[in-house]
C-alpha cells in the first residue's frame, strides 16, 4: 500500500467519525425551527467554548495563516490581534441578545434586529448582506479542503472533489442535524486541530532547525524584514500601516457581526455561559502560534510551492514525516475547515428562510415547513459556495478579508439598537445599503481606497454616517416598544 492511500484512510476515517457525531447529535434536539437553528437554547460551556473557538478558526488559520507567515511574515499577526479586540464586546451584547431572544423566541441576528426596528425591511436587508458576507466565507473553507487533499494525495485528488467530499459530509450533518450537529462536531474537531496543529508547531521546527529559537535566529539573519510589523503586502512590498490597522479594525469590529456567531448567543443555556465563553475564547486563540512558527519554518526549506497557503502541507509531505502522521494532519486541517464551514452553511441558510424569505413574504409557514425550507437552503448555499471555491483566485486570507468587508456594515445596526433608543428603521436600512454599495464599489476598484485602508473601513464609515443623519431625519420610534426592548435585554436573568 502506497503512502498516500494511508493518508486517505486516516482521512475517510475522521470524515466518518465527524459524520457520526453529527448525526447522533441531532437525536438531542427538538423537530422545531428553535431546535434546528438555536438547539433548544440549551448550548452549555463546553459546547459553546468550541463551537465559538472553531468557528472562528477555519482553513484561514490552518493554512491560509501559516502561508502569510510564509509569504508576508509579521502581516500575518493581524489575526492574532482582531481575534481578542473583537471577541471582548459579547460580554456584554451576547448576555443582552440571549434574554431577548428567551423572550421574543428569534433564532437569527436579523430577526432581533427586525423586531427591534419594528420593521421588516430591516430582515431582508441585513439578511441580504449577511448572506453575501458569509458565502465567500463558506468557499474559503472549501477551497482549503480542495487544497489540502490535492496536496497529500499529489493531485490525484483534484482540488474540485476534495472540497466536495468535505463538503458533502458536511451538508450531510447539517441536514440532518442543525445547530447540534454543528455544535457537537465542533467539540470533536476543536480538540483535534488543536492537539495537531500544536504538536506540528514544536516537531518542525525541532526536525529542521535543531528548535523554535534557532529556527527564529536563522530567519532574522536571513530575511529580517519578515520579523518587523507591519510585514510585507501581496507584491513583497512593505505593508502600508494604514492597511494593516484597517485590517485589523475591520476584522475586530465585524467579529461578533458575524451572523453564525452571533446566533450562538441565542443557542447558550444561560448568561453565565456566554461571558465564560469569552474569557476562555483567548486560550482557544493560542493555537494559531504554533501554525505560524510553521509558516516561518517554510521560509528557509528548500521547494517553494506554487501557492503560499499550500506551505503547510508542502513542509508535511516533504520533511520525510510518516504517511500516519501526514494523514493526522490532513484531516487536522480538514477540521479547521469544516468545523467552521458547518456552521456558516447553518446559519446562511436559517437567515435565508427566517429572515430574507420570511421578512419579504410575511409566510406563516409550520414549524415543518420551515425547517425543510432550511434544509433545501444549506444545500443551495453549498453548491453557490462550492462554485465560487473554485472560481476564486484569491488567497485564503484574502478571501477572509473580502467577507469582512460586507458583514462588518451590520454593526451600526447592531450596536444602535442596543445603544442608541433614536436609531430608526430607515438609517439602519439605508445605512446597510449605502455602507455595502462603497464596500462593493472599492472591492471593483482597490486603487480607489485612501491610504490602502480597507474597503470594508471606508464603507462603514460612510454606513455610519447615513445610519446617524438618516435616523435623526426620520419619525423617531416608538418610545414604549423601544424602553421595553431596553428592559428586557438588561434585566437580569
Amino acid at each position: 500500500m502506497t503512502d498516500w492511500h494511508t493518508v486517505l484512510l486516516v482521512v475517510a476515517a475522521y470524515l466518518g467519525v465527524s459524520l457520526g457525531v453529527g448525526l447522533l447529535a441531532g437525536s438531542r434536539s427538538t423537530d422545531t425551527v428553535a431546535g434546528y437553528v438555536a438547539g433548544d437554547r440549551d448550548f452549555g460551556t463546553l459546547v459553546m467554548y468550541f463551537v465559538t473557538g472553531a468557528t472562528v478558526f477555519s482553513a484561514f488559520a490552518f493554512l491560509g495563516g501559516p502561508g502569510w507567515a510564509y509569504s508576508r511574515g509579521a502581516a500575518a499577526f493581524y489575526i492574532l490581534a482582531y481575534g481578542v479586540l473583537g471577541i471582548a464586546p459579547t460580554f456584554a451584547l451576547g448576555p443582552w441578545a440571549a434574554r431577548l431572544g428567551r423572550k421574543h423566541g428569534y433564532v437569527t441576528q436579523a430577526s432581533m434586529l427586525a423586531h427591534r426596528f419594528q420593521s421588516r425591511r430591516v430582515a431582508v436587508v441585513a439578511g441580504v448582506v449577511s448572506v453575501i458576507a458569509m458565502v465567500p466565507y463558506v468557499a474559503l473553507q472549501m477551497r482549503g479542503a480542495g487544497i489540502l487533499l490535492e496536496q497529500v494525495t499529489d493531485g490525484r485528488i483534484p482540488l474540485a472533489a476534495g472540497s466536495a467530499i468535505a463538503y458533502t459530509v458536511v451538508l450531510i450533518y447539517v441536514w440532518r442535524s442543525g445547530v447540534m450537529g454543528v455544535g457537537w462536531t465542533n467539540v470533536f474537531q476543536g480538540v483535534f486541530m488543536i492537539t495537531i496543529a500544536w504538536t506540528l508547531g514544536f516537531y518542525i521546527p525541532h526536525k529542521l532547525y535543531g528548535g523554535i529559537g534557532p529556527m527564529f535566529e536563522q530567519l532574522e539573519a536571513l530575511r529580517p524584514e519578515l520579523l518587523t510589523t507591519p510585514g510585507l503586502d501581496a507584491a513583497g512590498n512593505p505593508w502600508s500601516p494604514g492597511a494593516y490597522t484597517s485590517a485589523i479594525l475591520v476584522s475586530a469590529i465585524g467579529f461578533m457581526m458575524w451572523p453564525h456567531l452571533f446566533m450562538k448567543a441565542f443557542a447558550a443555556k444561560d448568561d453565565a455561559t456566554i461571558r465564560r465563553t469569552v474569557v476562555l475564547f483567548p486560550t482557544f486563540q493560542l493555537f494559531l502560534f504554533p501554525l505560524f512558527v510553521v509558516g516561518f519554518a517554510g521560509v528557509m526549506y528548500g521547494g517553494a510551492p506554487d501557492n503560499p497557503d499550500a506551505i503547510m502541507p508542502h513542509i508535511v509531505l516533504t520533511s520525510g514525516l510518516p504517511a500516519l502522521v501526514v494523514g493526522l494532519f490532513c484531516a487536522g486541517a480538514l477540521a479547521a475547515s469544516m468545523s467552521t464551514g458547518d456552521a456558516l452553511v447553518h446559519g446562511a441558510a436559517s437567515i435565508a428562510v427566517e429572515d430574507v424569505y420570511g421578512g419579504s413574504r410575511g409566510s406563516e409557514l409550520s414549524q415543518h415547513d420551515r425547517r425543510t425550507l432550511i434544509r433545501w437552503l444549506a444545500i443551495a448555499v453549498g453548491i453557490f459556495a462550492y462554485v465560487i471555491a473554485l472560481w476564486s483566485g484569491r488567497s485564503l486570507v484574502g478571501l477572509l478579508l473580502a467577507a469582512y468587508g460586507a458583514v462588518v456594515q451590520l454593526a451600526p445596526a447592531v450596536y444602535g439598537a442596543f445603544l442608541w433608543r433614536r436609531a430608526t428603521a430607515t438609517g439602519a436600512v439605508a445605512g446597510l445599503l449605502v455602507g455595502a454599495a462603497v464596500t462593493g464599489l472599492l472591492v471593483v476598484r482597490p486603487q480607489w481606497r485612501p491610504l490602502g485602508i480597507h474597503e470594508g473601513i471606508v464603507g462603514l464609515v460612510a454606513n455610519l454616517a447615513t445610519f446617524i443623519v438618516v435616523s435623526l431625519a426620520t419619525r423617531p420610534p416608538d418610545a414604549n416598544h423601544v424602553a421595553a426592548w431596553h428592559e428586557t435585554c438588561r434585566s437580569s436573568s
